[in-house]
């Protein structure tokens, strides 16, 4: 059900919306699945307007993991056929800017790859359109221009107007998306377009390895005066378990501290 003022907005004509789908990873198991934040950004398209959005995923069209997407209530999805090591952003810009859009939604980041979040700013800023980061909802459209809600700290709200056509990257707040049904996924129409993607020159420089876990947090004092917090959040902690050597030879004492290292876990 569209807002009232939204919906007179759009009664004469439809808007026209896309959103970009990306191919998710479950965080324990690393099954692909449509991502969370992707299929966000879709529900939200489809309660924008009664026209469906359009859905436009560059890489693999073989991948079943983009089918979710069309469970939604979607008749088709275009899918720009890429090499995975291939740069996403100008093939995205050159279909973007013959298509009649007035606005191009996606998540805020990627659930495998990269996941840096910069594709919506690439992407507008190629395209020479705002970006909205983080939007949870379209209040109303109006005169060219929308009044959407900025999703911000602590539940927090920031209304803003942004003129069409715009990018907006859709917050882990907005509403969840509806449930996918198999059945119209599997019955629903995949568009295979090719495209002139080249390889992503800065990526091939890269060097990928598993992430480390975080360091721990320090433990931070609680009561008393700012003074004192502070004081206790400075101080020097105190040695444990270590020992003072003030005899003995260069030697000796290189490898009482490689010794020492290795069994704190710095050196391996």
């Amino acid at each position: 059900m569209l807002p009232e003022s939204l919906s007179k907005a759009v009664a004469g004509q439809p808007l026209k919306i896309a959103a970009l789908v990306s191919v998710g990873q479950h965080p324990l198991s690393r099954r692909e699945r449509q991502a969370d934040q992707d299929s966000r950004a879709v529900e939200l398209a489809l309660s924008l307007s009664p026209q469906l959005p359009s859905l436009i995923h560059v890489g693999s069209a073989q991948n079943n993991a983009l089918r979710a997407y069309l469970g939604m209530g979607l008749n088709s999805l275009t899918v720009l056929n890429a090499d995975p090591d291939a740069d996403a952003v100008p093939a995205l810009a050159d279909y973007l800017r013959d298509q009649p859009l007035d606005i191009v939604l996606t998540g805020v980041r990627a659930e495998c790859g990269e996941g840096s979040g910069l594709l919506p700013y690439a992407v507008a800023s190629q395209l020479g359109w705002p970006m909205v980061p983080r939007i949870v909802s379209v209040v109303s459209i109006a005169d060219g221009h929308a009044d959407v809600w900025q999703a911000l700290p602590r539940g927090q709200r920031r209304a803003l107007r942004v003129p069409l056509p715009f990018v907006a990257s859709v917050d882990p707040a907005a509403d969840p998306a509806r449930q996918s049904a198999f059945g119209p996924a599997q019955r629903g129409n995949i568009d295979f377009r090719p495209c002139a993607a080249e390889p992503d020159q800065a990526r091939a420089d890269w060097e990928q390895h598993p992430a480390k876990p975080r360091p721990k947090r320090l433990a931070v004092a609680k009561g008393g005066t700012a003074a004192e917090r502070m004081k206790a959040a400075t101080a020097k902690p105190q040695g444990q378990g270590g020992q003072v050597m003030t005899e003995g030879t260069d030697r000796e004492k290189a490898e009482a501290i490689l010794a020492r290292l290795v069994a704190e876990g710095v050196v391996r």
